[in-house]
């Protein structure tokens, strides 16, 4: 049965989306309660792209998501909560005990912060299904044939060396097909050494479109000495325009195949009060957004609401200065909503936020 998304009607998806990569179980004590005191928890699925591609659908994007999961309860209901979301999940593998052997959906806990505590995520993910596949089976042309915009990331390559493999494939197949690509860096400290997740994610740029985030890549002022250093060598986390500005020009100059990059910059005031802002380079500008400040429900997944809102504004063909804004109003939406995804299916609820409209919509 073909797929269909009911939030469709009315309006075809401007573009075809796929995404590829690890759907975890989450694990969370309720109540701000931290793990070794709780004697229940919360169970939800999240995962850097899993999270895209359900904000997308629920605003009537065409989506897809591919990964692999073990056949049994749990990577059933991983895909059966993708699918209540409008998730096109048909590619995604049942694999079998002989294809993966640990046979595991990755999981990991989270500690939600509140006040002066942080929040706090544990993983347990090793042997995952999708860490033991053999992507070697799989027909990547015909996977992304009839797409027009893939999105990875840098989680999954830091997960094993066939995921690895399999990114970079993606990333060449995708450029030859002329699909759209947007790839977030996303390091996880956990997962890979920063040195090696700049040395595998510098060779993913120049097959990339649209860049979010700054790190993790190599940026050598001089390729020959780099004695000199990288362009990003202390620039604090939270830049100045003029100092964003020349990174992202030193980016263009160097890869000048990158159409868009953004970047959200983050102030903590405690673990439950942020501010957001954004910048963004876009047809030869940068432009920076408003500022965002708000209190915490649920952190996790706000950077994959921030890509989302951004690939979303992109495929409508914003202008650049509602790109930006709505790419971090969608992100401080979604630390207002429980669990790893920016479940929002109302445009004019982020346009609200986005235009600093709080009234009540009735």
């Amino acid at each position: 049965m073909e797929h269909y998304n009911p939030l469709l009607k009315g309006g075809a998806s401007p573009q075809k989306f796929i995404t590829i990569g690890e759907i975890m179980l989450r694990l969370t004590p309720p109540d701000y309660e931290k793990i070794r005191m709780a004697t229940s928890f919360e169970a939800s699925y999240g995962g850097s792209e899993a999270n895209i591609a359900l904000a997308l659908a629920n605003l009537g994007v065409d989506a897809t998501f591919f990964s692999v999961v073990p056949n049994n309860s749990l990577g059933k209901s991983a895909i059966r909560m993708l699918r209540s979301n409008d998730v096109h999940c048909t590619p995604i593998i049942l694999s079998t005990p002989a294809e993966t052997p640990t046979h595991r959906l990755g999981t990991y806990y989270l500690e939600t912060g509140y006040g002066i505590r942080a929040s706090k995520v544990t993983y347990d993910r090793k042997h995952s299904a999708i860490t033991e596949y053999d992507f070697s089976k799989v027909d990547l042309h015909a996977l992304l044939e009839g797409f027009d915009w893939l999105h990875l990331s840098g989680i999954t390559p830091a997960l094993a060396p066939n995921c690895r493999q399999l990114t970079m494939d993606c990333l060449q197949v995708a450029k030859e097909l002329g699909l759209t690509v947007s790839f977030d860096g996303n390091f996880r400290s956990t997962l890979w050494s920063w040195e090696e997740a700049r040395d595998f994610c510098t060779q993913c740029l120049p097959y990339v479109d649209v860049l979010l985030g700054i790190e993790p890549y190599h940026l050598w002022k001089d390729d020959a000495d780099h004695a000199k250093g990288d362009w990003k060598d202390g620039v604090p986390l939270q830049p100045s325009y003029e100092q964003q500005d020349e990174i992202f020009q030193a980016f263009i100059q160097r890869y000048p195949n990158l159409r868009c990059i953004a970047r959200h910059v983050r102030y903590a005031y405690s673990g439950s009060e942020n501010s957001l802002k954004a910048f963004l380079w876009y047809q030869g500008h940068t432009f920076e957004s408003k500022l965002f400040t708000f209190n915490i429900l649920d952190r996790v997944g706000g950077g994959d609401a921030f890509a989302s809102g951004l690939i979303y504004a992109m495929m409508h063909q914003f202008r650049p200065m509602d790109m930006v804004n709505f790419a971090v109003a969608s992100s401080a939406i979604k630390h207002t909503i429980h669990g790893d995804a920016n479940i929002t299916d109302d445009v004019n609820t982020i346009l609200n936020l986005m235009n600093m409209n709080y009234d009540i919509k009735r």
